[in-house]
């Protein structure tokens, strides 16, 4: 099972088989990270509290939180 993922900077779980090294797919950051714990799936940023909270303006996987 390939490992999955995170951005440091926008927390975007990355679902491609990407490396450490590769750029996120949302954002572009190239700091990405196998240390996180949690998720979330977020279908409507635009009617949730937690995506507000999170700061997200696009739907998709989350995570919480991200060392």
């Amino acid at each position: 099972m390939a490992k999955r993922l995170v951005c440091r900077e926008c927390h975007r779980v990355q679902d491609a088989e990407i490396t450490e090294g590769d750029a996120c797919m949302a954002c572009g950051s190239n700091s990405l990270t196998e240390d996180w714990a949690g998720y979330v799936v977020i279908g409507h940023p635009e009617d949730s509290e937690i995506a507000t909270e999170m700061e997200v303006t696009e739907p998709g996987k989350y995570a919480l939180k991200v060392r």
